[in-house]
């Protein structure tokens, strides 16, 4: 049952002229159980019912009163608290969250949409560092998010693989370079080469002439560019690859610049003929002054094209592909006004569709104040992160828990999580200061905590049980909610009950914080639950009822995991 659909529709059928949907959204979960387990502030109502609000309370309440399944209703200052039925609400939660297992928490509501989530795309030829990692965990989560709420899902590594930064790989590797040092050196070797060509060339400016004449020799296909090019992206795919198999990470396809190389033609031709591209010595742009924006470089003068020129022709060939009902891309907020300008292009061209392109932006990840930059070697390589994290938490496993098996996977499964959520704690629009200290943290409201409680619940299961399995064999029939109605419980099935509607907050605001968010609140309250409240008892009614709210957080905490990418490991 949802409890304020409910409400909603029994106290608009009491007022006329009052939507249900209006008074949902007025309707609030109180931080005190003391004042309902939902409360309705009658404030807004006052204008249009022409009562002052408390008269608004008290009336609603005189015909609310007796109603199933709500239990008590009180009328004060101006609000309306409304008790829920404990048992009926035990059991209503329960029975959800045990019958839907795997699906707890999921929904149909985008079946028949596609939703297209361009993220990660790190640039070929420079090393994943921790700045890379908020675009990778974000988007990936806001995939699990969509999916799990029905939606068909395209996940897009745009790769950085075309750009005026190949020419300059291209003059350093012949300057500098040699093959085996490449293949032996990896991307490693091609940023040394890559910082390496920017040192040289602060000393000799025309060799950035020279890179500009190699990148428009790769855009026509030369052959020994082209040769050199593909080398450079087979062995960055094959670093990325590492790191994206570590988290645990998957995309649908891998089309970066260069594979819109060949499909910029028709649009840049669309925007002639429409008036859009506006010649200014030598090279092309859109002028958007109009809308208090700078004009969007499209053609430089040398006939190279440029970010803005690549996104346009992506999107089109997206929307012609996956018919996609909105396009998001999880970039940084620095580049807020690039999204800004070419979403307008899109819109001038005459593509009403422009309105469903979403740029998802985060704050910025700086090393003790100072900007990343991987060119001034001012960064920390998320390989060596998560390496560090997982040793750390192997130490501690042999530390606490030497016996324990299959000691690696769990060290990669909680090392890799806590990294993870450090990420997605706090909401994506804000900077962050990043702090091998922190991030190596792992008390307090964090990843291995929430980790560490849905293994605690596993072992309770496996203990009961009396075997390995974390199945629950009691059958729903047989729990007596009776023996739920402690605060304790009460709140654990509190938390349980607006799973649901976290995940549809985090889809609607693309926040996968909310996500993480609620995972702490649920396992702090299944701990006070735990310690308050004896599992194994001799009633085996009162064991049953409490059994059943160990295996529904169980199953909650792993889904809710699931979504912002965490694995759920069950024994630590």
């Amino acid at each position: 049952m949802n409890y304020k659909d409910e409400l909603a529709r029994t106290i608009a059928s009491f007022l006329e002229g009052v939507e249900a949907d209006a008074l949902k959204d007025l309707i609030e979960y109180p931080p005190n159980p003391e004042m309902g387990d939902f409360s309705m502030p009658c404030f807004k109502l006052s204008k249009a019912l022409r009562k002052a609000p408390q008269a608004i309370a008290d009336e609603i309440k005189s015909k609310l009163e007796g109603t199933a399944p709500f239990e008590r209703v009180e009328s004060v200052s101006g609000y309306l608290n409304v008790f829920v039925d404990k048992k009926s609400f035990a059991s209503e939660v329960l029975r959800s969250v045990l019958s839907a297992g795997d699906r707890y928490g999921s929904s149909s509501q985008g079946e028949g949409k596609t939703i297209v989530i361009d993220f990660s795309s790190p640039n070929i030829a420079k090393p994943f560092h921790v700045g890379h990692l908020r675009s990778t965990m974000i988007g990936n989560a806001l995939y699990q998010i969509h999916s799990f709420l029905g939606y068909q899902c395209v996940g897009v590594n745009h790769l950085g693989d075309w750009g005026t930064q190949f020419g300059k790989l291209i003059v350093a590797y012949k300057n500098e370079g040699n093959k085996e040092a490449v293949e032996e050196g990896g991307i490693l070797e091609l940023l040394r080469l890559y910082v390496k060509f920017h040192d040289d060339a602060e000393k000799n400016p025309e060799m950035e002439e020279e890179a500009r004449s190699w990148f428009v020799k790769l855009e026509q296909g030369d052959a020994e560019a082209t040769e050199l090019w593909k080398w450079f992206v087979d062995i960055s795919l094959k670093e990325f690859n590492k790191i994206y198999e570590l988290l645990g990470v998957r995309f649908d396809t891998y089309a970066g610049e260069s594979f819109y190389n060949d499909k910029m033609g028709a649009p840049i031709q669309e925007m002639k003929d429409k008036g859009l591209l506006v010649e200014d010595d030598g090279a092309l742009l859109v002028r958007l002054e109009d809308y208090n924006m700078p004009p969007a470089l499209m053609i430089k003068k040398d006939g190279a094209t440029l970010y803005h020129t690549r996104d346009v022709a992506a999107a089109i060939y997206r929307k012609n592909t996956y018919n996609f009902d909105k396009c998001l891309y999880v970039t940084g907020a620095a580049q807020s006004l690039h999204f800004n300008q070419w979403f307008k292009i899109i819109e001038l061209m005459g593509y009403d569709w422009a309105k469903d392109l979403v740029h998802v932006p985060f704050g910025q990840v700086s090393l003790e104040g100072a900007k990343l930059s991987t060119r001034k070697g001012n960064v920390v390589m998320l390989e060596e992160l998560l390496t560090k994290s997982v040793d750390r938490v192997r130490e501690i496993i042999d530390e606490k828990n030497p016996d324990m098996p299959n000691k690696e996977e769990v060290a990669r499964q909680v090392g890799v999580g806590a990294i993870v959520f450090n990420d997605l704690s706090t909401n994506r629009i804000k900077d962050v200061v990043f702090s091998w200290e922190e991030a190596l943290n792992f008390e307090g409201e964090t990843g291995p905590y929430v980790q560490y409680t849905h293994a605690r619940a596993c072992s309770v299961l496996r203990q009961v049980n009396g075997t390995s399995s974390i199945a629950l064999e009691t059958s729903l029939d047989r729990i007596d909610p009776e023996h739920l109605q402690n605060a304790e419980a009460q709140l654990v099935l509190k938390e349980l009950y607006v799973f649901g509607e976290r995940i549809q907050s985090a889809m609607n605001k693309l926040e996968p914080s909310i996500v993480s968010r609620y995972l702490v609140d649920l396992a702090q309250a299944f701990n006070r639950f735990y310690h308050a409240c004896k599992i194994r008892v001799e009633d085996e009614t009162v064991r049953n009822a409490r059994l059943a709210l160990v295996k529904a957080v169980q199953i909650t905490l792993r889904n809710g995991l699931r979504l912002i990418g965490l694995e759920s490991p069950e024994q630590i």
